[in-house]
């Protein structure tokens, strides 16, 4: 019992030891943009407990509600390394007044006589006006140098870059953003340019899960980036930059369904409706590089530093020595050329190996790039490697720089062999011609015993008998192949043909839910099954899909009014339970029972 108690005691000691040697901070949660006369919320969260919490003024604003707290902790045990994490949160509900741009005092939290304040919150409240600014995100103005043109769209996409003016080889950074107003339930598929005349590579982007609010000319949008890429000009003069194409779903409420009063749209239907957008088309102007370049020019702009090592001083005649320039810094990297050596003809060197270790960003391409020669001495005695001289062209001061490395020596040493007295160059050593014997040895002038045969196999009539078979084979494998593509073709009628299989898989996963008693999957692959089974065999899309024109449908089709009644009273029962579970097993057979024999009546009367 002893034992115990002095574990508790150590586990509360190691608890409030970590508490207390963590570092206290606050951190602030707000929108930045905001309508006039729209509530929003604003969070403080501080990740010790025991201590005082003050807010600021909300000036500016009107206070609905608050503070709200809320509580949650967690402990770790890693390697047995204890770990414990607090968070206190204190929640406010505010409304927008009126228009303008508000800061909003950093919070205050006290522990143990110790202040700790959190980050300022700059909210903007913009109203119905359509006085035209710039974007406003986060918690300050955006850098690019184009504006957005939003044409009062509910869903639009922008193609910015941050410069429009720029030399050859210079990087300029382009940004892909969307920007909506609407319910977006996925991305169908984008069609990027081709950026013609630029080398591009891509920056890397954290893949879009939400939009953080924003205000394009007085309306605020939901946006996020898309994607961002790091170009680089090739050619001079005006560039044209093709817009950019997307495809989204959007979610749109389904025409002539009625939204309960008191539930509001809760149980409205809804739909995924596909709408393509495209952005604005840019113009870039490349400016050539002033000045005649250098002959040691190596294309790189930017800046860079140089740097040259050889890995041994000391080595025998005919082996290898690895002589290595790096490049380091920022700009093109990726193009830079390999620094043009002068060394003795006595030194045989190979083309450079070519390693780099290049990150893309929005301040272009940074790393080293490395080339790495392999020298080897044919001659005996000291030589040495002349200063090597690279030049590029720096963006910051507008001109060409050179960069030298230092001068290298090494001793090339002679090897004693007793073999051979004299080196030849390229490495292959002499040795004297050996006889070896005749290589052409002579024409058989003997045929030796030849006689015919009477036993060949063209000659008999089991040749042509497989000869016609197999043609004949060929020409059914054609037709039948010819006959199955005409059957596939129309995706419409494969997809009628194989509805009712498709169907009776889908009620398959149905019954197997019901013997697991998982009623709610039940009920779900119940409506999966028929309404996909109304999608393929009367050839109307998911999207478009309703009850009424589903109905209209079945009705064209001749199918009579017990089976339609018997459809709408499923689906009645289906979308009832899903939101409101109170279903049997013997309902749930029953509507099994009712969807098997719906499909089964439809396909014996359309077929």
């Amino acid at each position: 019992m002893k034992m115990k108690n002095a574990l508790l005691y150590l586990l509360i000691f190691l608890l409030s030891y970590s508490v207390s040697g963590q570092d206290v901070y606050i951190k602030a949660e707000f929108p930045a943009v905001v309508n006039t006369g729209d509530q929003f919320t604003v969070m403080w969260t501080v990740n010790s407990g025991g201590g005082e919490f003050s807010a600021p003024s909300f000036n500016g604003f009107y206070k609905i509600m608050g503070p709200q707290t809320s509580y949650s902790s967690s402990t770790q045990i890693i390697n047995g390394k204890m770990s414990n994490a607090t968070s206190y949160s204190y929640v406010y509900y505010l409304q927008a007044v009126k228009e303008g741009k508000y800061v909003l005092s950093p919070a205050i939290f006290t522990l143990k006589n110790k202040t700790y304040s959190s980050d300022s919150m700059h909210i903007e409240v913009v109203g119905s006006a359509s006085q035209k600014q710039n974007i406003s995100s986060g918690k300050s103005n955006s850098s690019n140098n184009s504006e957005v043109e939003s044409s009062g769209k509910d869903l639009f996409i922008n193609l910015s870059v941050n410069r429009k003016e720029i030399f050859l080889g210079e990087p300029v950074v382009a940004i892909v953003k969307i920007y909506s107003r609407v319910n977006i339930a996925g991305i169908n598929e984008i069609k990027y340019p081709s950026f013609n005349s630029f080398l591009k590579s891509d920056i890397e982007t954290p893949p879009l899960t939400s939009l953080r609010q924003e205000n394009v000319n007085g309306t605020v949008y939901g946006s996020g980036v898309v994607q961002q890429f790091l170009l680089y000009p090739q050619v001079t003069g005006d560039i044209n930059i093709d817009p950019v194409q997307i495809s989204v779903l959007i979610q749109q409420k389904v025409k002539g369904g009625q939204s309960d009063p008191f539930f509001g749209d809760f149980f409205s239907s809804y739909q995924n409706v596909p709408k393509a957008v495209a952005s604005q088309s840019i113009k870039i102007k490349v400016k050539p590089l002033p000045g005649v370049q250098p002959n040691d020019f190596s294309g790189v702009v930017g800046k860079i530093s140089l740097k040259a090592t050889l890995n041994k001083e000391s080595v025998n005649v005919n082996d290898a020595i690895n002589f290595k320039i790096t490049i380091a810094g920022n700009g093109n990297l990726k193009i830079a050329s390999a620094p043009v050596l002068k060394l003795s003809p006595d030194i045989e060197v190979y083309d450079p190996k070519i390693s780099d270790d290049l990150k893309n960003g929005s301040n272009g391409t940074t790393g080293q790039k490395s080339f790495e020669y392999l020298m080897i001495p044919r001659h005996y005695g000291d030589f040495t490697i002349p200063p090597i001289s690279y030049s590029y062209f720096n963006i910051t001061t507008g001109r060409y720089e050179k960069l030298t490395t230092e001068e290298f020596h090494f001793n090339a040493k002679k090897v004693n062999d007793q073999n051979t007295g004299i080196t030849v160059y390229g490495g292959i050593s002499k040795e004297d011609v050996k006889y070896l014997g005749k290589d052409i040895r002579f024409i058989k002038s003997d045929p030796g015993s030849l006689k015919k045969s009477d036993n060949i196999f063209l000659s008999k009539q089991a040749f042509y008998s497989s000869y016609a078979f197999s043609l004949l084979a060929f020409l059914l494998v054609l037709y039948l192949r010819r006959e199955h593509i005409r059957r596939n073709s129309d995706i419409s009628l494969v997809k009628n043909r194989k509805a009712g299989k498709i169907a009776i898989k889908r009620l398959y996963s149905a019954s197997v839910c019901l013997k697991n008693e998982e009623i709610d999957q039940f009920y779900d692959e119940i409506l999966k099954a028929i309404w996909g089974y109304l999608s393929d065999k009367l050839n109307i899309p998911v999207s478009d899909l309703t009850r009424t024109n589903a109905i209209s449908a079945l009705q064209e089709q001749g199918i009579e009014e017990d089976n339609i009644q018997s459809l709408s009273k499923i689906l009645d029962t289906c979308e009832f339970v899903r939101f409101a579970p109170s279903s049997s097993d013997t309902e749930a057979a029953s509507v099994y029972e009712g969807a098997s024999q719906f499909i089964k009546s439809v396909e014996n009367l359309i077929g």
